[in-house]
């Protein structure tokens, strides 16, 4: 990972491994809209069968997210929104959540009941801590203004559709004598439905004196990586906007009184002579 990334990082993992570490729990972690694996460890040492367990999981609101009762899965119990999202491996005692949403992140648990002649009796419980992620799209540079020795270079870089929030945004300007980073004050917004973060940062500053051409570069720093935009060259804008201004600066030329008398006017005839011209 870029290490001028990391500082922010490092105190985050510091801080979860802090407050997980009296916590006997078992960490999970999916992508957005994919598949959560929700693992329940239960050793069946005494071989029963699974027509005498009760087996389901359930949320940190007690919700039922699964139920499998005495062999057959007992949809009743399970809740509205989980409904048609979850499947049972029989092989390796995992359940999956299916289309993950940011909502789902939290506490699951795995609980394992056995109904024998003497009634029911609790065997296992175990709780799984679920994250969610969603990759940010590509960082993108775009111009606020023409870029001109006197305006200066003023430009955004923004990304969206991510979580976590982003832990910085920082510009890399490049010329063919020296490499300048400057940091980017991040403005982010967080959608109410989905809970996905867009995040954009604006750089503002002179035109170096000694160079035409400047590569800027637009680095996203997030929890599970760097993301890095496309090169954005001035000399390219530069000569787009000194093109348009030569273009604008072209002025048709005055007509005197004799190349006004070499107009020709077309003017109406009679029916039947469509040929006829006045001069």
């Amino acid at each position: 990972m870029d290490p001028r990334c990391t500082m922010g990082l490092r105190i985050t993992l510091f801080v979860t491994a802090f407050l997980l570490s009296d916590v006997a729990s078992l960490k999970s972690q999916a992508s957005f809209n994919e598949t959560a694996d929700l693992p329940c460890q239960f050793i069946n040492s005494q071989n029963i069968s699974l027509g005498e367990l009760i087996i389901f999981w359930q949320d940190q609101q007690k919700l039922v997210l699964y139920e499998l009762y005495l062999g057959n899965e007992k949809p009743d119990n399970v809740a509205a929104k989980y409904l048609g999202r979850t499947s049972f491996d029989q092989d390796n005692w995992t359940m999956q959540l299916h289309n993950v949403q940011i909502k789902d992140k939290g506490s699951y648990q795995c609980i394992v009941h056995h109904k024998g002649p003497q009634g029911i009796v609790h065997l296992y419980q175990m709780t799984s801590e679920l994250s969610v992620f969603a990759n940010f799209s590509e960082p993108e540079i775009r111009p606020l203004s023409n870029i001109t020795g006197d305006s200066g270079i003023n430009l955004t870089c923004s990304s969206s559709q991510g979580h976590p929030p982003p832990l910085r945004i920082y510009f890399v300007l490049e010329t063919q004598n020296s490499t300048v980073e400057h940091d980017g004050v991040m403005v982010i917004s967080q959608d109410n439905e989905t809970e996905l973060y867009n995040v954009s940062a604006s750089l503002s500053v002179p035109f170096p004196d000694d160079t035409s051409n400047v590569t800027i570069t637009c680095f996203v720093c997030t929890a599970s990586g760097t993301l890095k935009s496309p090169p954005f060259n001035t000399e390219t804008i530069k000569m787009e906007s000194e093109e348009t201004k030569e273009r604008v600066e072209i002025h048709e030329p005055e007509q005197n009184d004799e190349e006004v008398q070499c107009i020709v006017h077309y003017s109406k005839t009679p029916s039947g002579n469509h040929n006829a011209t006045h001069f």
